[in-house]
């Protein structure tokens, strides 16, 4: 049975303007026509002065680690956690959501390997159930120097590759002090709780820290030459994280990357750039105008056209929000913003159809009320849910 409704005197954010006044008819999920029209056909929803948008796409989210365990001494089930979140992203227009799973032991965090598989298998249950609210993808956090970690990710991937998640990505990332994030040491420092140092001054803890990873470096160089052997051969799609150097960029891309995710100095994202990889910026950072890491300004690469993409991190309303923000200040235009939280990912990851405005594409659709100081998401319909009736 044919499904189709219309939509009018939306505001369409399109690729390279904005429409006003436009009726937008969907049919079977997918859009079949758009045209601007000062009229209202009498069967469609009255939208009128809405933002119409692509429903946003957001490549790395850390969200539900902090929803399972909003405090160190606080833990929520699981099932819990995911339809708790999936109401938190939606809410922000998120239609597709990359979650990361940390691969790596660090128990004062809540992450260990045992725990990321855990929810990776709920994230792939949830995914097939057909009860998801949001599209649900997975971001497999590798930390680089981990012995033990990259046999069981890559069992996990493998199981949610053959359950229809093709479109993952591992991030291969190296948190030691004194390179890449933390190339300034002192900020390391910062983020350390000084109760948490096993009795160790905060200056013998970091260096003990600094000790054990230059042990474990040849675990980095073996997983590397894994991880990007599977890259080369597509049976993945290897992300670099944190790279610090041009000199980084040229060994990532070396290795099978072809994605720069939250570069941390303009030359480094230059360099990526020049190589043809993707450049992925974290929204908090757009929208405090700089780094909590004290790395570069998001906001500067995104005005030298230097990102792809934005990423939400830890913080899912910050994604439309930094479009908007990039919008209202002159950064950039806002197509040119909505394009970094829509077609921007979505091209960096293959999902055809989705992330843009134009007939035949899927409707993943948002409207958003852009008055005042920050947008407001009034209505949400994914065109995956025939069931969902949000917009109307």
């Amino acid at each position: 049975m044919t499904q189709s409704y219309l939509l009018a005197g939306v505001r369409a954010v399109l690729a390279d303007r904005v429409l006003d006044r436009t009726v937008v008819e969907v049919v079977d999920g997918r859009i079949a026509a758009m045209e601007e029209r000062t009229d209202r056909p009498g069967p469609a929803i009255d939208a009128d002065g809405l933002f119409l948008l692509p429903g946003l796409i957001d490549s790395h989210s850390d969200g539900l680690e902090i929803e399972i365990r909003p405090r160190r001494t606080a833990t929520f089930p699981l099932d819990f956690a995911l339809t708790s979140f999936e109401g938190r992203v939606r809410s922000a227009g998120v239609t597709t959501i990359f979650h990361g799973l940390g691969y790596q032991e660090k128990p004062r965090a809540g992450r260990s390997v045992a725990e990321a598989s855990r929810i990776c298998t709920a994230i792939r249950d949830r995914r097939t159930g057909g009860q998801a609210a949001v599209r649900h993808e997975l971001l497999y956090r590798f930390e680089a120097r981990d012995p033990v970690a990259i046999e069981p990710m890559l069992d996990d991937l493998e199981r949610s590759h053959d359950a229809g998640l093709v479109n993952a990505l591992v991030s291969f990332e190296d948190h030691t002090p004194g390179q890449g994030q933390f190339r300034d040491v002192g900020q390391f420092k910062a983020y350390i709780d000084p109760a948490a140092t096993d009795g160790l001054t905060l200056d013998e803890y970091v260096q003990r820290i600094m000790d054990e990873a230059e042990e474990r470096r040849p675990y980095r160089e073996k997983n590397l030459d894994r991880l990007g052997g599977l890259a080369r051969d597509g049976r993945l799609r290897l992300v670099a994280h944190d790279l610090d150097s041009p000199e980084a960029v040229a060994a990532a891309v070396e290795a099978g990357s072809a994605i720069a995710e939250f570069p941390v100095i303009r030359p480094a994202a230059e360099a990526a750039r020049a190589a043809g990889m993707s450049i992925v910026a974290g929204a908090p950072n757009v929208m405090r105008g700089t780094s909590a890491s004290g790395n570069v300004s998001a906001r500067e690469l995104i005005a030298a056209g230097l990102c792809d993409v934005i990423a939400s991190d830890y913080l899912p309303a910050a994604l439309l929000a930094s479009a908007f923000a990039l919008a209202a200040d002159g950064v950039c235009s806002l197509p040119a913003a909505v394009a970094l939280v829509t077609s921007g990912p979505a091209d960096m990851v293959a999902l055809e159809g989705r992330g843009r405005l134009a007939v035949g594409a899927i409707a993943d659709l948002v409207l958003v009320d852009g008055r005042g100081s920050h947008p407001r998401v009034v209505g949400v319909r994914r065109a995956d849910d025939p069931a969902d009736r949000s917009l109307l």
